[in-house]
């Protein structure tokens, strides 16, 4: 979908939520008026709440369309994920608000007056609210939109809060037991939960995550498709907001073959990954694949690293005579939890290299490992 396609569609959803949550937070002020009614009073303030939220996601979606500029050259799509931590701290302030007023109800209760015209409020709210959670959950994974997904768990938070309003008026007024401020304290924990989640969901962009093992596969295997590519590693990627990815890769390459040759083959996996929408830079690792000392000894050391974690790999490798030693300097890559510290893996492969050259001292460099790329077969 083109961004100026998915930018209307996000247009269109807030200009919807805008529009209904106005109208059922008039019809439900007016509702909690006439019955007197904590609950359904706090339950019009959320959705004049919502209405806010759905501005929010409007202004951010419009201002992600901004081109990228000098000050901004990895664009402003990062806007969208702004707007939606900013609807999921409104969803919390809400919680806190209505978890205030159950509390008050609660040591003061007060008797409800549930009409008619409150009922047929609440069906209507109740209809509205899961019609647009079904449309923004729908737009939110067409456009690929956490604003929208948040919108979406907003809108099945408010049915399970007005639903729940409802019973406890009408159990309320037929029973004579006061359970508007209960069922109002109950609701705001519901929503205080829900909204807790959807920061973590809309913070995890914004502190940039990790790409997903999906990703970092698809990523891997496009490039090892590449003839005369023999690994990679030191993936990292970098999410701008949608449409806005950038990645840097290290590629290894014999490096007995043309160098003019491998470096047309780095152009063509850049410009590939880029019409599929990711600005990759690509570096090029040689590999010494011939029968010499180097081969052999990155073949052993790579043995080696598997033997002590099959996530575990090398790059890099250089050797140095220094009279009648060696020098082995490389890099590892290790995962983050990998149950031993740096000093503590270095000592492992040193000792474990010495045993099959006692002549040769590893000069150790750990990667931080930014993308869990699988070992090579």
């Amino acid at each position: 979908m083109g961004e100026k396609k998915r930018a209307r569609c996000g247009r269109l959803a807030g200009w919807v939520g805008i529009i209904c949550n106005i109208l059922l937070s008039a019809g439900k002020f007016i509702a909690g008026n006439l019955s007197g009614s904590v609950s359904i009073t706090a339950d019009a303030l959320n959705n004049f709440s919502d209405a806010s939220s759905s501005l929010i996601s409007l202004i951010g979606f419009q201002l992600s369309e901004k081109r990228p500029d000098a000050e901004h050259p990895y664009g402003h799509a990062r806007y969208e994920y702004i707007s939606g931590f900013v609807v999921a701290i409104l969803i919390i302030v809400i919680g806190i608000e209505l978890l205030r007023s159950g509390i008050e109800r609660i040591i003061t209760p007060q008797p409800v007056d549930f009409s008619i015209v409150a009922i047929v409020v609440m069906l209507v709210s109740i209809a509205v609210k899961f019609g647009m959670m079904i449309f923004d959950r729908s737009m939110g994974r067409r456009i690929d939109s956490k604003t929208l997904i948040a919108a979406a768990a907003d809108s099945r938070n408010d049915c399970i809060v007005t639903a729940a309003v409802l019973a406890a008026g009408i159990l309320s007024h037929r029973t004579g037991v006061q359970l508007d401020g209960v069922m109002a304290v109950l609701v705001a924990g519901f929503i205080l939960f829900s909204g807790a989640g959807l920061v973590r969901d809309t913070m995890d962009p914004l502190l940039g995550n990790a790409p997903s093992p999906e990703m970092v596969g698809k990523i891997r295997e496009k490039i090892l498709s590449y003839p005369g590519v023999l690994g990679t590693h030191d993936l990292i990627v970098h999410d701008y907001g949608h449409g806005r990815k950038f990645a840097t890769v290290h590629v290894e390459m014999a490096a007995e073959n043309d160098v003019i040759k491998s470096h047309e083959i780095i152009d063509d996996i850049e410009r590939d990954f880029l019409r599929e929408g990711i600005n990759m830079l690509v570096h090029f690792d040689p590999v010494v694949t011939d029968g010499s000392a180097t081969g052999e000894v990155r073949r052993e050391l790579d043995r080696i690293v598997r033997l002590i974690d099959s996530r575990l790999s090398i790059h890099d490798l250089r050797l140095m005579n220094c009279g009648e030693r060696t020098i082995a300097y490389f890099d590892v890559v290790a995962p983050k939890e990998l149950g031993m510290n740096e000093s503590e893996l270095r000592e492992e492969i040193s000792r474990f290299a010495a045993q099959k050259y006692p002549d040769m001292r590893c000069e150790i460099t750990l990667d931080n490992s930014f993308a869990a790329i699988p070992p090579e077969e």
